[in-house]
């Protein structure tokens, strides 16, 4: 990544940061110089299962998602990060212990990443990066607990309407097999629903 894609990538970062918290320029440019761009070929693994991650990452271009392997080798996909989104097993990544879950690239994928050390620094000098850190963590967690409901109590076709409601893109973007998984649900019920429901 050249300097002219680097400038424009940390602009886009700057767009999903600044609406959370205002940095001065001093903040931003220490908190900018701490992200690296990094390239990954298709169906790379970022993060495997009992490692610690490392890093948390901005997505520049690409899809990737984590998913956890349970006893029988089936995998559930649990989450998906793409163009714009903040990515990464966020849990390994703040308590510094080992994943569950796996981290792959879905496409070649085109990333800035903030390793621990930089972030733990920066959010212990900077209030205001401290505050981005403990609000995007919360936001998080909501996320994954609405999802939770979602699994818990919906049924198939509600599961399906909420995902087109939400990010009608993914259809393009994410092959179908991981976004029945992501659903709870087999390709084929999911392929039933694709073929039936309309919004």
């Amino acid at each position: 990544m050249g300097q002219p894609e680097l400038a424009a990538a940390l602009d886009r970062l700057k767009k999903v940061v600044f609406p959370v918290v205002s940095l001065t320029d001093d903040e931003w440019k220490d908190f900018a110089n701490c992200w690296h761009p990094v390239d990954y070929k298709r169906k790379t693994v970022l993060t495997a299962a009992g490692e610690v991650e490392r890093f948390l990452y901005f997505v520049v271009d690409g899809v990737q998602r984590a998913y956890f392997v349970g006893d029988s080798k089936r995998d559930a996909t649990l989450i998906f990060s793409y163009s714009g989104s903040m990515s990464g097993i966020i849990d390994s990544f703040q308590l510094q212990r080992p994943s569950l879950y796996y981290l792959e690239t879905l496409t070649a994928s085109r990333l800035l990443r903030l390793s621990f050390a930089d972030f733990n620094r920066l959010l212990a000098t900077y209030p205001n990066l401290e505050r981005w850190g403990r609000i995007g963590t919360a936001a998080a967690m909501s996320g994954l607990m609405e999802r939770y409901i979602e699994l818990m109590t919906y049924t198939a076709e509600e599961k399906f309407r909420v995902l087109l409601t939400r990010s009608p893109h993914v259809l393009q973007l994410i092959p179908h097999k991981y976004l029945a998984s992501y659903l709870a649900l087999d390709p084929t019920t999911f392929s039933k629903l694709l073929a039936t429901v309309k919004l």
